[in-house]
Formats: C-alpha cells, structure tokens, sequence
C-alpha cells in the first residue's frame, strides 16, 4: 500500500521559518544562484545547484538520508519503492559511507527473502529485483537472485500473445502500459548480465518492441501511458503525453542499453530509439528547467513536476557520459534539470514537487514527495557527479 508522503512538525516549522527569513530558494532556482536550506535539528542544508562534485553528492546524501528514515510505511516489494533503492544501490560507491547504503539495500532485499513481487508476469512485481541483481554483482551470491530467476525461467515459458488494448487485468499479464518499460526490462536485462544466458534479454526485447511497436507515436517521439489515451486530448488540443509515463520509457531504455552485451544484435536499436527520444525531450523542457507533467501543454500544467523531471535528468546525463548524445546539445538541458531538482527540495531534505502515483498528469506542491522520486533523483545525481568538475 502506498505511504501517504507527510513531514515532520519540525520540518514544517522549519520551512515556515526559512520562508520567512527568505533564505529558501523555491522551484525554478537558476543555475547561477546557491540556495541556503534551513534544517531541522542541527544539521544545516546548504543545497547549491553547481556541478562541482562536492555539491552534487552532499545534494544526493541529504535527500538519500531523508528517505531512508522515512521507508518504514511502504510495501518493501512495491515498484513504488524499486527505483529508490535501485538508486541507493548506484550512489552508494559515491558516498564516503558505501555501507551504509548497500547494507540498507541488503536488509530490503532480506526482507522480502530476495522475492519479486506475487503477481508472477505484473512487471510492477519484478522491478524491485533490479536492487537484487545490482547486488548480487556486487556480492556474488546466488541466493539473492535464485526467486527471481526462477520468476523469469517462467517467463520464458509463456506466449505473451494477447492484445495490449488496456485492461487492468491484462496488466498483469502483459506491459500493456509505458511505466513497464521501467519496471521488468532493466531486470531482465540484469539476469542476462549476471547469467550470461542471453534467453531473458531476449524475452525483453521481444516484450519491449511489442509494446513499442503499440504505444509509441512516430510522429511526436513519445508514448502513449496506454491506449486509453490515443484518442485523449489536453485542454490545448494536444495529445496527451504524461511526463512520469515517458520518463520510465526513457530511464528504462537507459537502464536497458547499460546492462544489455556490447555485441548484442538488438542494441542498436534501443540505442537509436534512445536518441530519438532524447532529442525529443529536450525540447519540451521548461525555462525553469522542469518538465511539465503534461508534456505537449504546459501551460494546463504550470507547477515544478520532479519525478518526471529527475528521470528525464537522469537518463540525458547519462546518455551524455555514455558518449550516445551530443555533450553539447545536451549538458545544458541536464544542468537546468539538475538545478530545478535542487531548487525542489525541501528545508528538511525531501525532494517535493512529485506527482503521486497515476496514469496521467497532475497537480504537485512542495509539500508532494514519492519515494520514486527520489530514486529517480539518485540516478540523476550520480550520473550528473560523474561528469566532474570540468563544467566550472
């Protein structure tokens, strides 16, 4: 079950009081300006959207550390919890404390007995896996992915030939809706990096173009959320295009081409879907640096959108340092992206401004923080502190 996000009295009162002090620097900071966070407790924020090193990690150990002792009231097996400690999982070697992250990652995995969700085809109920084998290359130890293999080995056993009209029961069969390709691909992906046994990147590549080939518009370069939505229409006439929805499909590509074999014969392809994609994106971003959450009409959805956001940031970057875009079309985009990220979160270290859980756009506040997010917001941070201290 989903948490409901809440803040601490403390953490309320403390962003009362910075906002009155004027020090807090809301959604929309430019990247020029170093905002001041008031904390709760001792402990003072100073968030700056730079890109030197140092700030980009004490940026990802602030929000990191809000969340982890904020995890208590979600479902440990959910896909609302997979990015957060698939994030985890990626900054900790960045951290001066690695094992304080790996092991919090670890005691996730321990307690779900290293099982992906109960729902054996729902791609929701495999994304938390990805934790597992990020682990298990770090570890080596099969009992860690051995349920989820085993979830997978049934896998490859079924048609997953049934139409991808949308259909709640469907869903949890087929990925007949664009978040999927966040939730199973990269897991599979994972499987076959730490098994060799090129079967499960098959599998996805197979579901992964299925779905594709059903939800992707090849005019606008974007998806569909599901195909209730192909004949939806924003309140400018635009098509609608759900920020978060496209964000998975373009972290998940992202996830996908980093785990896939350099020599696998599908590579290419996702890699020329990736830039197409890519480049699409980048021109919808928002002078704040932001995505709206409706990305063909922004102007219904005015407010900081973060989760969209961190997941575009976090793909772009990284498809920068992975030498597939263009650093100098793009390290301006991600660097707007990574200065609006910092400029949304909160006097006490939440990362807000994220839309809740849904299948379309909606409203967010500062006051909205997903832990979702927040995993999306380590991806970024830890491709965005790779890039050094070379940008100042």
């Amino acid at each position: 079950m989903r948490k409901l996000a809440h803040r601490s009295p403390a953490g309320v009162l403390a962003q009362m009081l910075a906002f009155a002090l004027g020090v807090v620097c809301v959604a929309g900071c430019s990247s020029s300006t170093h905002p001041t966070r008031l904390a709760t407790g001792t402990v003072s924020l100073a968030l700056s959207p730079s890109l030197q090193p140092e700030a980009v990690l004490r940026a990802m150990t602030v929000v990191a550390d809000w969340q982890l002792a904020d995890t208590s009231g979600y479902d440990s097996l959910d896909w609302l919890v997979a990015p957060f400690w698939a994030g985890v999982v990626t900054f900790a070697p960045l951290s001066p404390s690695p094992r304080t992250y790996l092991e919090a990652a670890r005691e996730n995995g321990r307690r779900n007995a290293w099982q992906p969700g109960p729902t054996p085809f729902s791609a929701d109920d495999h994304a938390i896996t990805q934790s597992y084998f990020m682990l298990y290359l770090l570890d080596r130890d099969p009992r860690l992915i051995a349920a989820s293999l085993a979830r997978f080995d049934e896998m490859l056993r079924e048609p997953f030939n049934e139409s991808l009209a949308f259909d709640h029961d469907t869903a949890e069969r087929e990925w007949v809706w664009c978040d999927a390709l966040f939730m199973a691909p990269p897991a599979l992906a994972l499987a076959t990096k730490a098994t060799g046994d090129r079967r499960y990147a098959d599998l996805m590549t197979r579901l992964w173009w299925k779905t594709t080939d059903f939800l992707y518009d090849r005019q606008e370069h974007l998806f569909y959320r599901d195909s209730r939505f192909f004949e939806e229409r924003e309140l400018n006439d635009a098509k609608v295009f759900w920020s978060r929805g496209n964000g998975w499909v373009l972290a998940g590509l992202a996830r996908v081409i980093q785990y896939l074999p350099e020599d696998y014969p599908e590579r290419p392809r996702f890699v020329a879907l990736f830039r197409e994609m890519a480049r699409k994106i980048a021109t919808l971003q928002g002078p704040q640096g932001y995505w709206a959450a409706g990305l063909l009409d922004p102007d219904s959805w005015p407010a900081p959108e973060t989760s969209g956001t961190a997941l575009f940031t976090y793909a772009l970057a990284w498809g920068v340092n992975a030498g597939l875009l263009e650093r100098g079309a793009f390290e301006p985009v991600v660097q707007r992206g990574w200065a609006a990220l910092i400029g949304a979160v909160q006097p006490d270290g939440m990362l807000g401004y994220a839309q809740s859980p849904s299948d379309r756009p909606g409203k967010t506040g500062p006051s909205h923080g997903e832990i979702y997010a927040t995993g999306a917001f380590l991806l970024a941070g830890t491709e965005v502190y790779r890039w050094g201290g070379r940008h100042e």
